[in-house]
């Protein structure tokens, strides 16, 4: 199995790819304002890549549960300084993380090579033309709802069945806008319009979306429904955040979206090394 993205390619059976979350925003729920400043921005994307990020996600708007929209230029003027710089110094894709066509755009052109889209339930086709003119990655996330409201009472009659036929429904949305199957990856988003007992559900039937053929993403660093378990605030979650990360691995997802790259790089290679010592299947 392929996946590409521009000029870059990752080719599966292999190792798991960690993917370093670069919030430059003032109000994401982790790290929101630590790396406003684009020296330090620079700077810990560069230190992610060390740690053994496979892809640096940046991102100028927060999509925490709750969050206000910011205006496109306003996005644009914190991530395109950084992206054009991180371009011309990191050996690594660049994947911006964002909803609005117009930004994706324009951080194609400073330099990204992937677009990770939160609002792949989107009515219109213009993000997928643009990822289809520009042969860049795609993830392709469910969300039920808008990151504003998603967290007001989301309902499913199965919630994993929904995910499932939204990914096979969205397939064939690209595959028409002249998107090829390898420039594509499923991201369930856990925490996108779910409740804890819903996220439960995707992350234990993770093997269900990894037989639709494609890599799968899956993002659960420090996210607020791992507090209900574990009893801990956002800065103190990372164990609970590696379990998850672990699972997902065993359950055969490729990509996993973190803020904490060098222990979650440390935790999935240790899953490696089991693996073919002990003949399982995980890094099929």
């Amino acid at each position: 199995m392929l996946f590409r993205a521009r000029q870059h390619q990752f080719s599966f059976p292999g190792s798991a790819v960690v993917m370093g979350i670069l919030n430059l925003t003032p109000d994401s729920f982790h790290d929101g304002g630590r790396w406003q400043e684009q020296g330090a921005a620079i700077e810990h994307a560069l230190a992610m890549v060390e740690e053994g990020a496979g892809i640096i996600d940046v991102g100028g708007e927060s999509t925490r549960p709750g969050a206000a929209p910011v205006p496109e230029a306003e996005e644009l003027r914190r991530v395109l300084p950084v992206i054009k710089e991180l371009a011309g110094r990191c050996r690594v894709p660049i994947s911006i993380d964002t909803m609005k066509p117009g930004v994706a755009k324009a951080a194609l052109e400073a330099g990204a090579s992937v677009v990770n889209d939160v609002a792949s339930n989107r009515g219109d086709e213009e993000m997928w033309k643009l990822v289809a003119r520009s042969g860049a990655g795609y993830v392709c996330m469910h969300m039920q709802g808008v990151p504003a409201t998603m967290q007001r009472q989301p309902v499913y009659d199965d919630v994993c069945a929904a995910v499932g036929a939204f990914f096979r429904e969205r397939m064939v949305c690209l595959n028409r806008c002249g998107v090829e199957a390898d420039q594509v990856i499923f991201d369930p988003g856990i925490g996108f319009g779910k409740t804890a007992e819903h996220n439960l559900s995707l992350l234990g039937a993770l093997q269900r979306f990894v037989a639709l053929g494609r890599p799968v993403l899956v993002g659960v660093s420090r996210k607020s429904f791992l507090g209900q378990f574990v009893r801990q605030p956002a800065g103190s979650r990372l164990p609970a955040g590696l379990a998850c990360a672990c699972a997902a691995v065993a359950a055969g997802v490729k990509f996993i979206r973190t803020h904490d790259v060098a222990e979650t790089v440390q935790a999935i290679r240790a899953m490696e090394a089991i693996s073919v010592h002990g003949g399982s299947e995980w890094l099929t």
